[in-house]
């Protein structure tokens, strides 16, 4: 029988901004990695900054930061967010050319951190260190990508708004909340303000936003891609949906309240450390929760972990975060933090989370996304995405191991004291035994960003091969 569907052309997706904020990751990827590993450098070989004050550790290390959180990964969720709402939600971006805006005003800011940072110009506050100009600019970027997510929920072809949606959801009015409270500050001159608290309220109100900004812009976020890309990857239906659903309003409810750990120790009220402290061992619950609704997506999968490597990097991915959400809950009991605190300890659960988790859930969407967006089925490599995997799993695991290794150390040689009280170690001896495993971070580093590099060649080659498709909206979804 005839369709007179025929008759019209049939409408389709608006992926252009999806290509775009893809391609630009993987570019931010390497370049926030490329600086890593430079500061890295700089630890194991002070005079690697060859006196040159833009490329001093001070400097890069809030570059490298910013670039990996927010360029890297900032544009790792634009680009998926708006591919999951399209798919699940069957329509078309809502006001595709404010979408584009997103796109040009994202990296705008991107250009102004790359200028600004080395130049010393800076709040600092730990991943809000970006001046007023540029936070006006974050604030009026994220109002427009709300405005595009959540209109097109509004104008959805489905009844039902899928898992994944409410994570990005949360992520989106989280994050503003966040960083309108935390960016508060007093403008003196255009490149120069003043936070609006003082005292141990601005260090409460950091943490809050520094550890949420891990809770949502880190993890609620890269969950909604989760919940999408490992049952399109593997062929399965999500495990659990309805663990699902627990696991977000359970994750969603206590991450607001664990900033504090950050504070052990520290003028913060005693009553308020444990209220931290107590919130993110209740975090481990929904955090395994849903590392296990994810893992066993593939149950009566399991032979498809030997032939796909995208699905390695996603499910692998799922095990540093369960890794890390023990760890991390781990170190805000307050025994344990009297050891971990300003140790390298701490920047070994960071990077087991951020290159561990967040590294290669992105890198597997991408490699998922990518082809699709091009008209293939898979990159144009499948050979280079198992070595790609391969290296950057080697990579994190040398750069983690070796920081746990230093920070245990390190904790151990600041507590020890000889019977009349006096230091075993000098602070200086601590620095000449940690600096083996400075050397083996930078290799680890190296191996990281060397996956980096095999990705941009795979990507440049799968574009290249492939052509711009213009995917349809299903017409079924109108009666859905």
């Amino acid at each position: 029988m005839a369709s007179n569907s025929t008759t019209t052309a049939a409408p389709v997706y608006s992926d252009g901004v999806v290509r775009a904020f893809a391609l630009v990751a993987v570019i931010y990827g390497i370049v926030g990695m490329l600086v890593g590993v430079i500061i890295a450098a700089q630890l194991a070989w002070p005079e690697l900054n060859f006196g040159i004050p833009y490329i001093t550790y001070g400097r890069l290390r809030p570059l490298h930061t910013n670039a990996v959180i927010f360029a890297f990964g900032g544009c790792v969720l634009f680009a998926t967010s708006y591919h999951v709402v399209q798919r699940t939600c069957q329509t078309k971006l809502f006001l595709p050319a404010l979408a584009w805006f997103t796109f040009a005003l994202w990296n705008l800011v991107i250009v102004s951190a790359v200028i600004t940072l080395p130049l010393g110009i800076t709040t600092g506050k730990e991943y809000a260190e970006l001046e007023w100009p540029i936070d006006i600019a974050i604030t009026i970027c994220w109002v427009a990508y709300a405005v595009v997510f959540f209109g097109t929920v509004g104008t959805r072809k489905v009844r039902h708004i899928y898992v994944a949606n409410w994570f990005f959801g949360a992520f989106i009015i989280a994050v503003a909340l966040l960083h309108i409270v935390n960016s508060a500050e007093v403008p003196v001159t255009l490149t120069k303000s003043y936070s609006a608290y003082a005292g141990v309220q601005d260090a409460m109100i950091q943490w809050w936003y520094g550890h949420n900004a891990v809770g949502f812009f880190l993890t609620a976020a890269f969950l909604g891609m989760m919940y999408y890309y490992i049952p399109k990857q593997s062929g399965r239906p999500v495990y659990s949906y309805r663990l699902s659903i627990v696991h977000f309003w359970a994750l969603i409810f206590t991450y607001m309240w664990a900033g504090p750990h950050h504070l052990h120790y520290t003028a913060l009220p005693d009553w308020a450390q444990s209220v931290g402290m107590l919130f993110s061992l209740i975090l481990l619950a929904p955090s395994w929760g849903g590392m296990i609704n994810g893992i066993m997506t593939l149950s009566g999968a399991w032979n498809k972990l030997r032939d796909d490597p995208v699905l390695k990097f996603l499910i692998v991915s799922l095990s540093f975060y369960g890794m890390s959400t023990f760890e991390g809950p781990m170190m805000s009991i307050k025994t344990v933090n009297a050891l971990s605190h300003y140790t390298d300890w701490t920047v070994g659960h960071v990077h087991s989370g951020a290159l561990g988790w967040v590294g290669l859930i992105s890198i597997g969407c991408l490699y998922h996304l990518i082809p699709r967006m091009f008209g293939k089925k898979q990159m144009y490599s499948t050979k280079a995405v198992e070595l790609h995997f391969w290296v950057a799993t080697i990579g994190i695991v040398l750069y983690i191991a070796a920081m746990w290794i230093a920070g245990v150390m390190q904790g151990l040689m600041w507590r020890a004291v000889n019977p009349d009280g006096t230091l075993v170690y000098s602070f200086v001896e601590s620095v000449k035994a940690t600096y083996p495993f400075y050397v083996i971070r930078v290799g680890g580093g190296l191996l990281y960003l060397s996956g980096m590099l095999i990705m941009l060649w795979n990507v440049i080659k799968t574009v290249q091969t492939g052509k711009v498709v213009q995917a349809p909206i299903p017409l079924v979804a109108a009666h859905a």
